[in-house]
């Protein structure tokens, strides 16, 4: 099984922390706009989260599926140039995607939205193109 989440791109979002990015990484929104609103609370909760970081990647390898889409290439791409919408275009959301670069992310609340959506807009779509199974791979034979 492909993994979906990283510890280095875990560690990596951390370094910015305070703004919750590396919880809503991992598939914690709730944690991580309270991060977000209160400086990773008020930066114990983000020191703390060094230490944390290897359960809550490990709990988000159970939680979404893995795919053509890498999370660890969207979240690196939505944390530091959503608001232009690249991580959409990297999707294949190319509408959105569009829209979010001439809207600056619909004013940042596009951006914030998917702070709280794109694991879930990932693992959907890494379902969605799940290739079909072909005949001779299940051993079928046509009469």
């Amino acid at each position: 099984m492909q993994p979906t989440h990283s510890k280095t791109i875990g560690y990596i979002l951390w370094i910015f922390g305070f703004t919750g990015a590396h919880r809503f990484y991992f598939g914690k929104p709730i944690t991580g706009t309270l991060w977000f609103f209160t400086g990773g609370l008020f930066l114990v909760g983000w020191i703390v989260d060094i230490f944390l970081i290897p359960s809550m990647e490990r709990k988000a390898e159970m939680r979404y599926k893995s795919g053509p889409i890498d999370y660890s290439v969207a979240w690196i791409l939505h944390t530091f140039l959503g608001y232009l919408g690249i991580h959409r275009m990297y999707m294949g959301k190319w509408l959105t995607g569009i829209l979010y670069l001439c809207t600056a992310g619909l004013v940042g609340i596009g951006w914030l939205y998917d702070f709280f959506t794109l694991n879930t807009q990932i693992s959907e779509r890494n379902g969605a193109k799940a290739p079909p199974f072909k005949k001779a791979e299940v051993g079928l034979i046509e009469a």
